[in-house]
């Protein structure tokens, strides 16, 4: 062993040592979920549902703090200068690939600073028309909007949001030219399409069940590979002729990149666990949210390739959110 070897391993075992011995310990303070949104919302509801199971598991006080603002970065970036010790965490949904995505300047690096630790959910976007368009599929819409380049509108929630990307995957998939209409939230964007301002909505299927069920508004499909539990008599985008479209919520958890993989593996089981119970199920299914758990390795995985696929999408399109 050469005396540069000698010096190199006398550097790196007390870091492996006291990496160990944190894993060993963990938790030793109480965790905080940090969501960067308001309360009441479903990503606030889906950190509360984890709270207790969580708490009973790793034998701790789990925290929800909520840090709104600036599009999540400030909740994000709070996690993302937090130590590398899996006692933050932080849950997100699609607004997370956003900003990575569509941001040219951000406080943090979403693939460098962070690590997903278990999918929670991958609900569908839900596309409706008004009634009176005579669109009864997919197909229905496509030929309409050909034959009428540029004149069909779509309501959604924001720029920048699933909800507007999932239209323009659309545009780009089936060679359509429709006219994307943003509004403050999907509460609006469905007002909207209800008053007749705008034709065609593209929201979250918990916005519009009430509509759906009351004959307001017409569902032609989902954009997830399967079909929703929320609503199974819709078809997918998939089954009505675009077989690679898929664009889903993926709400997830994410600790600090280099927290150690005992730690992040443990966080990862003990979360799809809880998913994988009655309880947080039925306590998710009631805010429009389907459990679809998924560990570390293979969310992780998911995400590194998800936000470069997004990232081509919005570029096509030319979305930006400065």
């Amino acid at each position: 062993m050469t005396p540069k070897t000698v010096r190199l391993l006398s550097l790196l075992v007390p870091t492996l040592l006291a990496t160990s011995v944190q894993a060993q310990q963990y938790p030793s303070k109480p965790i905080r979920i940090v969501v960067p949104f308001t309360p009441a919302g479903s990503v606030d509801v889906a950190a509360r549902a984890l709270q207790t199971p969580l708490s009973k598991a790793l034998g701790q006080s789990v925290v929800v703090e909520n840090r709104p603002g600036a599009s999540t970065m400030i909740g994000t970036e709070l996690v993302a200068r937090a130590p590398a010790d899996g006692h933050t965490l932080l849950i997100a949904g699609f607004t997370f690939i956003a900003n990575a995505v569509m941001r040219t300047k951000l406080p943090f690096d979403a693939q460098k600073d962070f690590v997903g630790v278990a999918r929670i959910g991958a609900d569908p976007y839900i596309i409706s028309v008004h009634p009176s368009l005579p669109v009864h599929t997919v197909g229905d819409l496509v030929s309409l909007a050909r034959t009428k380049p540029g004149q069909l509108t779509y309501a959604h929630n924001g720029a920048g949001s699933a909800q507007h990307v999932s239209g323009e995957l659309l545009k780009q998939a089936a060679k359509i030219d429709v006219t994307a209409v943003p509004y403050n939230g999907g509460g609006p964007a469905a007002l909207a399409v209800l008053g007749g301002h705008n034709t065609i909505l593209i929201s979250t299927i918990a916005t519009v069940i009430p509509y759906l069920n009351g004959k307001r508004l017409r569902a032609i499909a989902v954009t997830s590979t399967g079909r929703s539990d929320l609503v199974k008599d819709v078809p997918t985008l998939a089954e009505s002729g675009y077989p690679d479209f898929e664009l889903t919520a993926k709400l997830g958890v994410y600790v600090r990149s280099q927290t150690p993989k005992e730690i992040v593996d443990r966080l990862g089981t003990e979360i799809v666990r809880a998913l994988n119970t009655t309880e947080v199920k039925e306590s998710l299914f009631r805010q429009g949210i389907t459990a679809s758990p998924m560990g570390p390795a293979e969310y992780d995985a998911l995400i590194r390739k998800e936000i470069p696929r997004i990232q081509k999408i919005v570029r096509e399109a030319g979305i930006t959110l400065g």
